[in-house]
């Protein structure tokens, strides 16, 4: 599917660049191979995603390098809960979406004709990396709109990344080609992928896009997952309130995974919330979560958790022969861990992977994300306080530059909640510790009032600044 090029955002298309897997067709039209879609392209148009362009007969691209803010948070936001858990990540999203979901929780930036100049920024791949190791990140995440979208940066970046032992998650709904996903088997460490529902008719009616195309993926990556130094691999299924958030479905994802992966690749239900075109139902009932849950369990699934739950013992990691408990969350932070290769009550090998000694964990970097005491405080010149608004438990700060900000939760007689902590970064994640955490009192320096975001859910990109905050 191919259209006219569209009134897009000015950052869209003030540059452009070389475009990969794509062929010429006859009558100036070019074939892009990057999605199952194949995309037909006339001169002067662009493909389904909004930003691959036919330029006199070659295929460019419109979103190179142009991305939302990049924002540092932690591992299990992305839905991965058995790869250095607690470990802080760079997130990076794009402009564009190999599909249009209906629901869609990024649509403002999914959808390239919805974009807005001000959400976009334009990085280089060595900007990216730099800032990573300035704060001492160790893992690029790929995510938000879609990553297959921008396929070119995301290959030279991670590139770069690795030369400097970054690691690359790819947090994906997958509506992706073969040749693509035999390149980003090249450069990627870790996927996430999201199965939306095993329905064909599902994908067809709510999604623009068709199943097959995407279990074959997943199978792609999957096959390489166990080979020596393969990809580490989580899978999620999103359940949408009123369309598949039934028994039924949950356990035909299970059993699809028993068939064609294996019981321990760890899944996550991840609960709903409305958004986009469809927005007249609740969130998913957690009620029904724990019962797919218990039912994916029952179907021979070692490892099942919950995704945008706060606080429930259906997001801690146990052992998958005696039960012990591994790691223990609180919706997506990290309370205690395990980290051994084996479990100290059986001895079983451990499902959790640690690519790094604990003490370069890089969980938040030299003085990020660190409770903070003494001669390390903030100098407190300012602060402000949000509260939480209803089911909201996390937060994107943004500042100009990269001053440090302390932040304290507190629980609704205004007593502190937790430890203390802080980060440099230009815009970070802070997620509620539990629910008696109703608000935040955030310090910064003077000249440096930050923006607050409210993160209805996990790898969720506000791109409005919510209310709720005393900021003047």
């Amino acid at each position: 599917m191919s259209k006219p090029l569209q009134k897009l955002p000015v950052a869209l298309t003030s540059s452009t660049h070389p475009a990969r897997l794509w062929s010429p067709e006859a009558e100036g039209r070019v074939r892009c191979h990057l999605s199952p879609r194949e995309c037909n392209i006339p001169e002067g148009g662009v493909g389904f995603c909004g930003v691959r362009h036919n330029r006199g007969g070659e295929l460019v691209t419109l979103n190179y390098g142009k991305s939302v803010a990049m924002t540092q948070e932690n591992i299990e936001v992305e839905a991965v809960f058995h790869y250095a858990p607690g470990a802080s990540i760079l997130s990076l999203g794009n402009i564009g979406c190999m599909m249009a979901c209906d629901f869609c929780h990024n649509w403002q930036t999914s959808q390239a004709r919805l974009a807005r100049d001000r959400d976009i920024h334009v990085y280089s791949s060595e900007q990216i990396v730099e800032y990573a190791l300035r704060h001492d990140i160790k893992i690029l995440s790929w995510t938000y709109n879609d990553p297959v979208v921008w396929h070119e940066f995301v290959m030279d970046t991670a590139r770069l990344a690795r030369k400097h032992g970054i690691k690359n998650l790819y947090k994906s709904a997958f509506y992706i080609g073969p040749q693509a996903v035999d390149e980003l088997l090249e450069v990627i460490d870790i996927f996430s992928l999201s199965l939306k529902s095993m329905d064909a008719d599902f994908y067809r009616k709510h999604t623009k896009g068709r199943l097959e195309p995407v279990l074959a993926a997943i199978k792609q990556v999957y096959a390489a997952s166990k080979r020596p130094g393969g990809p580490h691999l989580e899978l999620s299924n999103l359940c949408v309130t009123g369309r598949n958030d039934n028994i039924e479905d949950a356990v035909k994802t299970a059993r699809w995974m028993l068939d064609h992966l294996d019981a321990e690749v760890p899944l996550h239900y991840v609960r709903f919330h409305p958004d986009y075109k469809y927005t007249q139902v609740e969130r998913t009932d957690v009620g029904f979560l724990e019962a797919a849950r218990l039912a994916a369990k029952a179907e021979g699934l070692k490892h099942v958790y919950l995704g945008n739950v706060l606080e429930s013992a259906s997001i801690n990691t146990l052992c998958g022969e005696c039960g012990k408990l591994l790691i223990e969350r609180r919706g997506t932070l990290v309370v205690s861990e395990a980290a051994s290769a084996s479990c100290s009550g059986c001895g079983a090998p451990s499902p959790v992977v640690f690519p790094w000694n604990m003490d370069e964990q890089g969980k938040g970097g030299t003085d990020d994300r660190r409770p903070l005491d003494g001669a390390g405080r903030v100098d407190e010149e300012l602060t402000t306080v949000h509260r939480f608004t209803d089911q909201v438990s996390a937060l994107h700060i943004e500042q100009a530059r990269e001053a440090q900000v302390s932040f304290q939760f507190l629980d609704v007689s205004g007593k502190s909640v937790g430890a203390r902590q802080s980060s440099s970064c230009t815009r970070f994640l802070i997620s509620k510790p539990n629910a008696q955490a109703t608000s935040v009192q955030i310090a910064y320096g003077k000249g440096d009032v930050p923006q607050i975001f409210e993160v209805l859910d996990r790898a969720h990109f506000p791109t409005t600044q919510e209310q709720g905050s005393d900021c003047p």
